[in-house]
C-alpha cells in the first residue's frame, strides 16, 4: 500500500498515520470522533515527554521547539475555556455543568491547539499526504455499496456504536454507522463517517488540499478523484464552491512575489475595474441562486446567525451566554449559536472567545501568507486555514475539530521552522 521511503518512522508518525488509514475501520466501530478526540492528547503528552527528556545532548533532528505563532494559538484556545468559566458564572450555572462544558472544551477547542502543536513533532508532511489519499481510495473502493444501499432499500443507519457513553452531549448521530441520509427535502446525500453532509465536504476539502501535494503520481489521483467524490455525494454547496476556490486562491497567494503573478494581477484589476458593475450582478446572481438551491436552510441560518449576534450584543457582549440555548420555532427549534463559527463564539463566549479565534486566525494567515512565498508545506497549510475560514460561515469548527485534525496538524508543520531555517541557525549559534 506505501513504499518504503512513506512508511512511519516514529512514534508520532505511526499514531498519525494508523489513525488516518483506518478511518473507515474506526468509522465501522462507531469510534471516529473517540479517536480524533484522544489522538490530540496522546500526542500532546508526548510531546511533553520529549521536551522533559531533551537537553542540549539532543540532536537537532529530535529537538523539540515551539514556534511563537504556535504559543498564539494556545492561548486564544486556552481563552475560551476562560471566557466558557466566566460565562457560566454570569448565569450561576452549576459546577457540574462547568464541568461537563470544560470537558467539552477538551474535546473541542483545545484540540485546534493541539494538533497545532503536535505539528512541532518529527511528523513528515509526506505521511499526511499519502494516508489522505488512502482515505480517499478507500472511499472509492466502497463507492458501489453507497451507491446501491437506498437503491436497494437497506436501513439509513446499521446501528449505533455504544461508545456514545462517553460523547455526553453529543447525541447518536457522532456514534452512528450510516451508509447515507434522506435530507428533509427527499434528497440522498452521504455522511459517512461525519454527523452530517456538510461536515463530510468539510473534511473532503480538507483531503483535497492534502491529496494535490502527494508525489507519486497514482496515489495523487486517487487522493483528488476520491476528494471530489466525497465532495459531491455529501450534497453541500459550500463544499463544491470551497473545493473550486481554494486551489486559485491558494495559488496567488503564495506567489505574491513572483514577477509574473504581479502582472497578472495588475492586468486583473484593470479589467475588474472596467468590468466592475458585470462582475457585482455575476456575483449577486450566483449568490441568489446559491441560496435558492436550499432556501429553507439558507433561511434557518441566515435567522440562528441574526438572533445569535442580536442577544449576544444585548445580553451577555463579554463572555457570552456559556452555553448552546435552544431556539425559537423559527430556526425549527435548533441551538442558537450553531452553524456559524462566529456567531456562535459571539453568543457562547462573547468578544473574548470571539477574538480568541480571530486573532489567531488573522496572525497565523498573515504568517504563512509570508512564508507560502517560498515554502511548499506553508502554501498547504495556508490552504487549509482558508478552509478552515469559509467553514466558520457554515460550521462550528470546534465540533468537528475530531474530523479535519490533519490538517491542522499541517497547520503546526506549516508554522515550524523548516530544516534549512534550523540548520542556519544552528551554524549561527556555533559560530557565537
Amino acid at each position: 500500500m506505501f513504499s518504503k521511503e512513506i512508511q512511519p518512522q516514529n512514534f508520532p508518525e505511526r499514531v498519525v498515520w494508523y489513525s488516518m488509514t483506518w478511518t473507515y475501520f474506526s468509522f465501522l466501530l462507531g469510534a471516529t470522533y473517540v479517536v480524533g478526540s484522544v489522538v490530540a492528547w496522546i500526542l500532546f503528552f508526548y510531546l511533553l515527554l520529549k521536551l522533559w527528556l531533551q537537553d542540549e545532548y539532543t540532536s537537532e533532528a529530535e529537538r523539540i521547539t515551539i514556534p511563537w505563532i504556535t504559543w498564539v494559538w494556545i492561548i486564544g484556545m486556552l481563552m475560551m475555556e476562560v471566557a466558557l468559566i466566566f460565562g457560566h458564572l454570569d448565569y450561576n450555572l452549576p459546577t457540574s455543568q462547568i464541568i461537563k462544558s470544560s470537558i467539552g472544551w477538551a474535546k473541542g477547542w483545545a484540540l485546534i491547539a493541539l494538533y497545532p502543536l503536535a505539528g512541532c513533532l518529527n511528523i513528515r508532511p509526506q505521511i499526511i499526504y499519502r494516508a489522505a489519499c488512502v482515505i480517499c481510495f478507500h472511499t472509492l473502493v466502497i463507492s458501489p455499496l453507497l451507491i446501491l444501499a437506498p437503491i436497494l432499500g437497506l436501513p439509513e443507519t446499521l446501528y449505533v456504536s455504544p461508545l456514545k457513553a462517553v460523547g455526553a452531549g453529543l447525541g447518536p448521530i457522532f456514534f452512528d454507522v450510516s451508509l447515507y441520509a434522506v435530507d428533509f427535502d427527499g434528497q440522498i446525500r452521504q455522511r459517512l463517517f461525519t454527523p452530517w453532509g456538510p461536515a463530510l465536504g468539510f473534511v473532503a476539502n480538507v483531503y483535497f488540499t492534502l491529496a494535490v501535494r502527494e508525489k507519486d503520481k497514482k496515489w495523487r489521483w486517487y487522493g483528488i478523484i476520491g476528494a471530489i467524490y466525497l465532495s459531491q455525494i455529501c450534497k453541500s454547496r459550500l463544499a463544491q464552491v470551497c473545493i473550486l476556490s481554494t486551489p486559485i486562491f491558494i495559488f496567488v497567494l503564495s506567489r505574491l512575489i513572483r514577477p509574473y503573478m504581479l502582472m497578472l494581477m495588475g492586468g486583473a484589476s484593470v479589467a475588474v475595474g472596467i468590468l466592475a458593475t458585470n462582475i457585482m450582478n455575476a456575483i449577486a446572481a450566483f449568490w441568489k441562486n446559491f441560496k435558492a438551491q436550499r432556501a429553507a436552510s439558507s433561511r434557518v441560518r441566515a435567522a440562528l446567525k441574526e438572533i445569535a449576534f442580536y442577544r449576544a450584543e444585548t445580553e451577555a457582549p463579554i463572555w457570552g451566554h456559556g452555553i448552546l440555548q435552544m431556539g425559537p420555532h423559527v430556526v425549527e427549534f435548533m441551538p442558537i449559536g450553531s452553524h456559524h463559527t462566529w456567531a456562535g463564539l459571539a453568543f457562547v463566549k462573547g468578544a473574548v472567545g470571539f477574538y480568541s479565534l480571530a486573532i489567531p486566525m488573522f496572525v497565523g494567515f498573515l504568517f504563512l501568507l509570508v512564508k507560502a512565498q517560498n515554502n511548499k508545506d506553508a502554501g498547504t497549510a495556508l490552504a487549509i486555514l482558508f478552509i478552515l475560514f469559509l467553514y466558520t460561515f457554515g460550521e462550528n469548527l470546534e465540533i468537528l475539530a475530531y474530523l479535519y485534525w490533519p490538517g491542522l496538524i499541517m497547520i503546526g508543520i506549516g508554522f515550524r521552522k523548516s530544516k534549512t531555517e534550523q540548520s542556519s541557525n544552528s551554524i549561527v549559534s556555533e559560530s557565537a
